[in-house]
C-alpha cells in the first residue's frame, strides 16, 4: 500500500504526527485509524461478495482485479491458448536492433546488402551538418524559441 514511501518520509510523518497530536493522543488516533481501515476493508469485501452473488454462477471465476486494464492484459497475454509465448520468444530484439543499427550506419549485414551498396557507388552520410553562413549574416530569428 505504501511501497513508494521511503524511510526518511516515514520518520518525517511519525515526527509530524507526534507534533500535531501529541504523545498522549497519538495511540488513540492510531487505534481509530486502524479501526476505520478495518471497517472499510470489511465493507469492500462484503460489497464484492454481494456483487459476486448477484452476478450468478456463470461469473463464479470473476476477479475484480481483472477490471484493472494492466492486470487484464497481462493475464490474457500469459494465457497460452493463442500461442503468444511462441511468437514472443521467436523475436530476437537485440538481433533486430543490431540489424537496424547496421542499416542506419550503412554497414553490410549480408551478401545482398553488400551487392546493393556496391552498386550504389558509395555510402550515404546521414549526419546533420550545420549550414554554411556568411559571418556578417545574422542567424534566423525564431520568436517561438525565445
Amino acid at each position: 500500500m505504501f511501497n513508494d514511501i521511503g524511510p526518511l518520509e516515514l520518520v518525517t510523518l511519525v515526527v509530524l504526527a507526534v507534533l500535531v497530536f501529541g504523545p498522549e493522543k497519538l495511540p488513540k488516533m492510531i487505534q481509530d485509524v486502524t479501526r476505520t481501515i478495518r471497517k472499510i476493508r470489511e465493507f469492500s469485501e462484503s460489497a464484492k461478495a454481494d456483487i459476486r452473488e448477484e452476478l450468478g454462477p456463470e461469473f463464479k471465476d470473476f476477479e475484480f482485479e481483472d477490471l484493472n486494464p494492466k492486470t487484464f492484459i497481462r493475464k490474457q497475454l500469459d494465457n497460452d491458448e493463442l500461442g503468444l509465448k511462441e511468437i514472443r520468444n521467436g523475436f530476437d530484439l537485440k538481433k533486430e536492433m543490431a540489424e537496424v543499427t547496421d542499416a542506419v550506419h550503412s554497414r553490410d549485414t549480408d551478401s545482398t546488402a553488400s551487392s546493393s551498396s556496391s552498386s550504389s557507388g558509395g555510402s550515404i552520410d546521414m549526419t546533420k551538418k550545420p549550414e554554411k553562413t556568411d559571418p556578417d549574416e545574422r542567424p534566423p530569428f525564431d520568436a517561438d524559441a525565445t
